[in-house]
């Protein structure tokens, strides 16, 4: 089953490659690395087969400044890949029944990460379908793939046993983020959804339009100023 079979916008086939996002990409603000990452691809690939999704929906987290942040409790075991070095995947599990996947930002010593929220399948959708074990009829099926942080992680088989601190910089891990001939046009910036703290920042974006969106969009609140938002 190719995604052209259900009309998928922005399908790739799988000769087309993939530059690998840089460690410099991700040493920045998760602001600017959440903006940027839309549009770019997820990809999972063992040697015997290859996952691939866009990217259409993040949130930026900023670190032992936010309330909402797994940092905000400081550098731990748990969340040591957070503190850098940037570029690699921090992974939890959330209400005993998902994984979440995370990639860690700033400079070393600096924590910030962006979660991913919402793909669009463009590669290996069949084995996505069996990893989420639902069936697909058509192309509005293709959303309980990807749309969401639990479903993607479920799609790609991410857990933390299996991918917490994989370098998500280099196609050598396995699990890696690249870069298509595709530009983010319309992206539209909203509050962080699913959390009690800091839930007003605008950090969650989105590609505007895009089916695979999870949850509801909204129009951004005011944001007032904030020590934790600098």
């Amino acid at each position: 089953m190719q995604p052209s079979g259900f009309g998928c916008h922005g399908a790739v086939t799988t000769n087309n490659l993939f530059t690998p996002l840089s460690r410099s990409f991700f040493a920045r603000s998760p602001r600017a690395v959440a903006r940027e990452l839309l549009g770019k691809i997820l990809i999972r690939d063992d040697g015997d087969s290859r996952l691939a999704a866009r990217i259409v929906e993040v949130e930026a987290y900023l670190g032992e400044n936010d309330p909402a942040a797994h940092a905000y409790a400081g550098n731990t075991a748990r969340t040591a890949v957070l503190f850098g070095p940037a570029g690699y995947a921090y992974v939890y599990f959330i209400y005993g029944n998902h994984y979440c996947l995370n990639v860690s930002c700033e400079r070393v010593g600096k924590a910030g990460s962006v979660l991913f929220r919402a793909l669009e399948p463009l590669q290996g959708i069949e084995e996505m379908a069996q990893s989420r074990k639902i069936a697909l009829s058509g192309p509005r099926d293709l959303p309980k793939l990807t749309s969401g942080p639990g479903r993607l992680a479920q799609a790609f088989g991410i857990t933390r046993a299996r991918d917490n601190g994989r370098d998500l910089t280099s196609p050598n891990s396995g699990l890696w983020i690249g870069a298509d001939s595709f530009h983010a046009k319309a992206i539209q910036i909203t509050p962080r959804i699913g959390i009690t703290k800091a839930a007003d920042r605008n950090l969650r974006y989105i590609l505007k339009g895009n089916a695979f969106v999870s949850g509801r969009v909204s129009s951004p609140k005011p944001k007032p100023s904030r020590a934790f938002d600098m």
